[in-house]
């Protein structure tokens, strides 16, 4: 058994969970749920990002105060979680000053040491949504690229962080794949953007302009930490760095970061350069996702076209949802969301597709008495079929699922063409339905990363001693 780690990108907590929160949280998952399924112990991190001007922005427009709002919206993120059914192992909030801020401290400490800290004034472009300094040139009509608002210009005296120093170190591992970045669209772009010359970056701002919230930057109380360097920290003390030196042993380095494209610069530059500068072992692999997009448009609050992701699983079930999610949106691009397209693929791959064949199948086993426990021994030495491997190894979740899917018709096409409710030979009509049965399994024992409460219904009906008529159907017909 191998263990290794995973985490989903650090929210800020300046608004309820949306679509594409979600979106990565079901892909993480499901990478967990797989490497369990190959046998690994696998430990699962997210946390939530406090120390944030975004947060205190938010605070303010509610009238509340900000302990009462990150409180509140840390319990909505750590619940969503649970709503969401992800294998989640560990949650450490950016505020937790017993374990996450002396971890912190200790990296920042690491990489003073090595020269890789140090303080001068500066002015710059700041954009409060990325949390982010902009060049000029990175600006797209004088707004940020990311959130198409208008960057202000901030000087202050600050620490700052030698990656300039990692440039040609951070190149060549991106390069070799040793850092691995998938898919390669995005590692072409970290590599530009490289190539482009990296600049020292910011790593810390005022108490004043941060409203005294942060973690203190050791040894001087008039500053504390940029957001970026104190909420990627939360991937090491989530697991131990800095109180329990056995866990952080046993997991570190990360086996897959995964995150969104507009923070795929801070993980696979500026994060890789703070690990460097601390000597310390660096993660294997970094997923990238494009955004969800509802009828081609980006969401937006003043387009008013924002889907709550907890409504449409109340709505229509959590399964179903993950389903869409997985399988629709490519896994590292841009893909649509709409209510429309929602109800048309559930409708045609739930439905009509493998709910149609568990209910077929059940009814026929039902009807000619199919033992499906001599089976049992099929599921327990079950082997992960290599072409799945290889597309789950390189994260290509969506095309997994596809790979599942053609096995779902292929099952449903031996029935119609052997037609057992036809045959009037029992010893075959029998040993038809049998090897159905074996088939189905088999794709639900594959399914379970993906679809887990749909993947272990399907076991327990399909192995029981008499297999019977469902009682309902796994995914019912909904109303286009």
């Amino acid at each position: 058994m191998s263990h290794k780690y995973f985490t989903a990108a650090i929210p800020y907590i300046n608004a309820q969970p949306h679509l594409g929160h979600v979106l990565e949280w079901f892909q993480a998952d499901t990478m967990v749920r797989f490497a369990r399924l190959e046998g690994d112990d696998v430990e699962f991190t997210c946390g939530t990002d406090e120390n944030s001007l975004k947060n205190i922005q938010a605070a303010e427009k509610a009238n509340q105060s900000l302990q009462t709002w990150l409180d509140e919206y840390a319990k909505i993120f750590e619940n969503a979680f649970q709503f969401f059914d992800i294998s989640l192992t560990r949650f450490m909030r950016g505020s937790n000053q017993q374990q996450h801020w002396p971890g912190v401290q200790k990296l920042w400490q690491l990489c003073k040491e090595n020269g890789d800290i140090y303080s001068k004034e500066y002015t710059g472009l700041y954009c409060v949504g990325c949390e982010s300094y902009y060049a000029q040139s990175e600006l797209i009509d004088g707004k940020c690229p990311e959130h198409l608002t208008t960057p202000e210009e901030i000087t202050e005296t600050n620490y700052f962080f030698r990656l300039s120093k990692y440039q040609s170190q951070i190149e060549r591992l991106i390069a070799s794949d040793q850092l691995r970045i998938t898919s390669d669209q995005y590692k072409q772009e970290m590599l530009g953007f490289i190539r482009s010359g990296l600049e020292d970056f910011s790593v810390s701002r005022s108490v004043e302009r941060a409203r005294g919230l942060g973690v203190p930057v050791p040894g001087d109380n008039s500053q504390v930490m940029y957001v970026w360097f104190d909420a990627l920290s939360i991937y090491l003390t989530a697991i131990g760095w800095g109180y329990d030196d056995q866990l952080f042993n046993q997991y570190w380095p990360a086996e897959t970061h995964v995150i969104g494209k507009g923070i795929a610069r801070f993980h696979a530059i500026y994060w890789i350069g703070m690990l460097l500068s601390a000597g310390l072992a660096l993660p294997k692999n970094i997923s990238v996702h494009g955004y969800v997009t509802v009828e081609g448009q980006k969401m937006s609050k003043s387009l008013g076209n924002v889907i709550d992701p907890f409504q449409i699983v109340k709505e229509y079930g959590l399964e179903a949802v993950r389903y869409y999610l997985l399988h629709q949106i490519p896994t590292h691009s841009d893909g649509d969301f709409s209510i429309g397209k929602f109800k048309e693929y559930y409708n045609a791959d739930l439905a009509n597709g493998l709910g149609n064949l568990c209910s077929r199948l059940a009814t026929l086993c039902d009807k000619n008495q199919v033992d499906g426990s001599t089976l049992s021994s099929e599921i327990v030495n079950q082997v992960i079929e290599p072409e799945l491997a290889s597309l789950m190894n390189d994260q290509e979740i969506s095309q997994a699922l596809s790979l599942i899917f053609d096995w779902i018709n292929e099952t449903d096409r031996y029935l119609s063409k052997h037609q057992p409710w036809a045959e009037t030979d029992q010893v075959k009509r029998r040993n038809y339905l049998m090897v159905a049965v074996k088939q189905l399994l088999k794709i639900a024992w594959h399914l379970q990363p993906f679809l887990p409460n749909t993947a272990e219904q399907i076991i327990n009906h399909f192995s029981a001693s008499q297999i019977t008529k469902l009682d309902r159907a796994l995914f019912p017909r909904i109303a286009s």
